[in-house]
């Protein structure tokens, strides 16, 4: 049984954690405002430019002359993933939920026999799969030093990729991030963004290609737009995932703050039982002493 100093010292422990885990909450809090309306103010923006990129590619459909992120290189025997969590931990499953949805197609594919290779972005990834995966990655993408993510990150991030496409590193590259739904709801998504996909986003379920034309032709105008759809893609992406991250760095401190909180209560009752069991045996040492004289 832990001594009476042993159990003041641990409370106090546990109540220093506590002060911790409750001002993370607090930052996560702040944090988590800014990258919210981030998010969401970018999200308008890409679901309009998935709208009219639809429209264009299935105007072109597959023919020959569509640009090479669009019609891809024919085959699909290498794949690159791109693996996005965070550079800082304690959020809860957040990082390890990217991981584990990377990590079900990385087996996938490998079970099919097509070649993987992973490229990640963010420490936590890096991590979480380079003890099984380590032989299959290709980089890594370090934003430990951004404060702030900005778009020019996430150009940074579709160059590297669409050069090692260009060089004819892999045949499909897919991204896989967490998309913020609320403070307690991060939803793992994987989304192929080479060869570009784009869903029909109309509003009467007509993507418009009898409703424009298009000057100069649609083979010239993606040819132009698709490396910025690389680079939305990825970029709301990364907006997506701050905003997750702290959301889930929020709700994972605050269960930590009210589990410190019972810990305090569990040992403070521990405390003062031994406390009194200690001055109950005082008193009988005091008053059988008093009674042998």
């Amino acid at each position: 049984m832990p001594s009476l100093k042993d159990l003041k010292l641990r409370i106090d422990s546990v109540k220093s954690t506590r002060k911790i885990t409750k001002a993370m909450q607090m930052v996560a809090a702040a944090k988590l405002r800014r990258a919210q309306e981030a998010a969401e103010n970018a999200r308008p923006y890409a679901e309009r430019f998935n709208s009219v990129m639809a429209g264009l590619a299935a105007s072109v459909g597959g023919s020959d002359s569509a640009p090479k992120l669009l019609r891809g290189t024919g085959k699909d025997d290498v794949h690159l993933l791109v693996v996005m969590t965070a550079e800082r931990g304690l959020c809860g499953g957040f990082n390890a939920n990217i991981a584990k949805l990377a990590r079900t197609k990385a087996d996938e594919l490998i079970a099919k026999g097509k070649t993987v290779k992973i490229l990640t972005v963010g420490k936590k990834g890096r991590d979480a799969l380079k003890r099984d995966y380590g032989q299959y990655f290709a980089g890594h993408v370090d934003l430990s030093e951004v404060k702030r993510i900005g778009y020019a990150d996430a150009q940074s991030v579709a160059k590297d990729v669409m050069s090692r496409f260009d060089e004819g590193e892999f045949d499909v590259a897919t991204i896989f991030y967490s998309k913020f739904q609320n403070v307690v709801t991060q939803i793992p998504t994987a989304q192929q963004i080479i060869p570009a996909t784009y869903e029909d986003a109309g509003e009467d379920g007509d993507s418009g290609v009898a409703l424009y034309d298009y000057e100069p032709s649609e083979e010239a105008i993606l040819a132009d737009l698709l490396p910025k759809g690389v680079a939305t893609a990825i970029f709301s992406a990364l907006l997506e995932n701050g905003a997750s991250e702290q959301g889930a760095r929020m709700s994972a401190m605050d269960n930590a703050t009210r589990n410190a909180g019972e810990m305090i209560e569990k040992l403070t009752i521990q405390y003062n039982r031994s406390r009194q069991a200690v001055i109950t045996n005082e008193l009988i040492e005091i008053i059988s002493g008093a009674e042998a004289l």
